[in-house]
């Protein structure tokens, strides 16, 4: 039986298409979008468009731009551009900026090495990557892909096609969260976190 008009079943499908949203939220997210007004409904549709034309990968990092020439990232004299940090999607960019520490520049891989998603290196931004590290202006790359089997995967695959250049190749750090407690952490975690030691 069907609760809904056909356009709105069909716009209930499409939130429901969003990575995080569920049926209950794309319903309510279909029933807002419809007790917008016209001009607003509008608005929010034509935002969703511009997105989609105004936005492509940068011709560097391949971290997302508007405009024909790079990002601003790349293109800034403050950045120091011997190191570079290998991401797997732009959204990790933001996760790094957000620390205001790094300086460096960055190289968005769009995804991660997945056999199990039929996800292998040619379908990955790496031929860019070990393109510009053959430039020989890069003297450090930082891998900073997550730490589960994919990015671990992916991490040590880049390390070993990166190696030969004479870079230094190095990876994020992760062992304990900042104020939680020994005794929740994880096997795992706990041995990462020895082997990330340093001198204090």
């Amino acid at each position: 039986m069907q609760y809904f008009p056909p356009a709105l079943e069909t716009l209930v499908e499409q939130f429901a298409r969003l990575p995080g949203v569920g049926t209950k939220s794309a319903q309510r997210l279909a029933f807002h979008v419809l007790s917008l007004s016209e001009e607003e409904a509008g608005r929010f549709a034509q935002a969703i468009l511009s997105a989609k034309q105004a936005i492509h990968c940068c011709p560097v990092c391949q971290n997302l731009t508007e405009g024909d020439g790079p990002c601003p990232i790349c293109v800034s004299p403050r950045r120091d551009a011997g190191v570079v940090c290998v991401v797997a999607d732009a959204k990790d960019v933001i996760a790094m900026e957000r620390s205001r520490e790094y300086n460096g520049l960055y190289h968005v891989l769009h995804g991660v090495i997945s056999p199990m998603n039929h996800v292998g290196p040619d379908d990955l931004h790496v031929k860019s990557l070990v393109e510009r590290v053959a430039g020989g202006t890069v003297h450090e790359v930082i891998m900073a892909t997550n730490p589960d089997t994919e990015g671990e995967a992916t991490a040590m695959y880049l390390s070993r096609l990166l190696k030969p250049f004479g870079v230094k190749v190095t990876r994020l750090a992760y062992g304990i969260p900042v104020g939680s407690h020994l005794e929740f952490a994880d096997d795992a975690t706990l041995m990462r976190a020895l082997e990330g030691r340093r001198e204090m």
